[in-house]
C-alpha cells in the first residue's frame, strides 16, 4: 500500500517517441489521483523520459508536452529513415521546441526537483544532474548537449530507481509500476538500465516505433491500452 505520509519520486524511462505513452498515463493519473503527481518531490528521467520529467518539474501543462512530441514526430516522419536520416537532428528540433515552452525561471524551478540521467563519454559511467545554471543549460543537460556526456539511457534508463518510494513508469510491458500489460504470461524479460522489458511481440513493436514514429492516429484511453497501476490508497 502506498504511504502518502512519506516522500516519493517519479521516474520516466527513456523511450524515444514512445514518450507519448506518458501523456496518456499522466492524463489518467491527473484525473483520478492528481496528488500523485502534484505531491512528488522529485521527477527523474533519461533521454526522452527527462523531457517528461522536466515538464512536470517546471509546471508545463500536459497538453503542451503532447503538442511538442507530436511536432517532433511530424518532423521525423518527413524523412524516410526517420531519426536515422543524416539531415534530421532530433536534438535540434527538441531543444528548439523546449526553449519555446520553458518559463524564464525554468532552471530555478527545476533545481532540486528534476533529476537527469547522463552518461559520461570518457568512461561510460552514469551521472545524475539536478542543478541547472540557466534555462539554456537545462535544455542542454536534458539532451546531453555537451561534448562530455551522451544519452543517459545507456547507463541508467530509470534514475532514482534505487530510492525508496520511487514510482517507475515505462511504455514497455514489464515490471515497472506503471506500464502496458500483455494478455499472455511472459517467461522471459530483459533488463536494460534498470528497466524491465518483457520479451514479447508487443514490445518489439513498441521498440521499433520508439525510433520510427507511426502516422498520427487517435489512441484509446489509457485503461484500454492496458495501463498497469500500482495501488494507491490513503491510510
Amino acid at each position: 500500500m502506498f504511504n502518502w505520509a512519506e516522500e516519493w519520486h517519479m521516474s520516466f524511462a527513456g523511450c524515444g517517441f514512445r514518450s507519448m505513452y506518458y501523456v496518456g498515463a499522466l492524463s489518467c493519473i491527473l484525473e483520478r489521483v492528481p496528488q500523485l503527481v502534484h505531491g512528488a518531490s522529485t521527477f527523474g528521467g533519461a533521454s526522452s523520459g527527462c523531457l517528461v520529467a522536466a515538464a512536470l518539474a517546471v509546471g508545463i501543462p500536459i497538453e503542451k508536452l503532447c503538442f511538442m512530441i507530436l511536432i517532433t514526430a511530424k518532423e521525423a516522419r518527413k524523412h524516410n529513415l526517420g531519426v536515422f536520416h543524416p539531415t534530421f537532428s532530433l536534438l535540434r528540433v527538441v531543444q528548439r521546441s523546449l526553449l519555446e515552452m520553458l518559463p524564464e525561471d525554468a532552471h530555478l524551478r527545476a533545481t532540486g526537483r528534476l533529476c537527469v540521467s547522463l552518461t559520461q563519454l570518457n568512461d561510460g559511467r552514469n551521472v545524475l544532474v539536478s542543478e541547472f545554471a540557466s534555462r539554456e543549460d537545462k535544455t542542454g543537460v536534458c539532451f546531453a548537449g555537451s561534448n562530455r556526456y551522451m544519452d543517459g539511457a545507456l547507463s541508467n534508463n530509470m534514475p532514482l530507481f534505487e530510492h525508496r518510494n520511487t514510482i517507475t513508469l515505462s511504455p514497455f510491458s514489464g515490471e515497472s509500476d506503471i506500464c502496458p500489460t500483455e494478455g499472455t504470461f511472459n517467461f522471459f524479460e530483459a533488463h536494460y538500465g534498470n528497466v524491465s522489458i518483457q520479451v514479447n511481440t508487443g514490445n518489439v513493436h513498441r521498440v521499433c516505433t520508439a525510433f520510427l514514429p507511426p502516422r498520427l492516429e487517435v489512441s484509446p484511453c489509457p485503461e484500454v491500452l492496458g495501463l498497469k497501476l500500482v495501488e494507491f490508497k490513503s491510510d
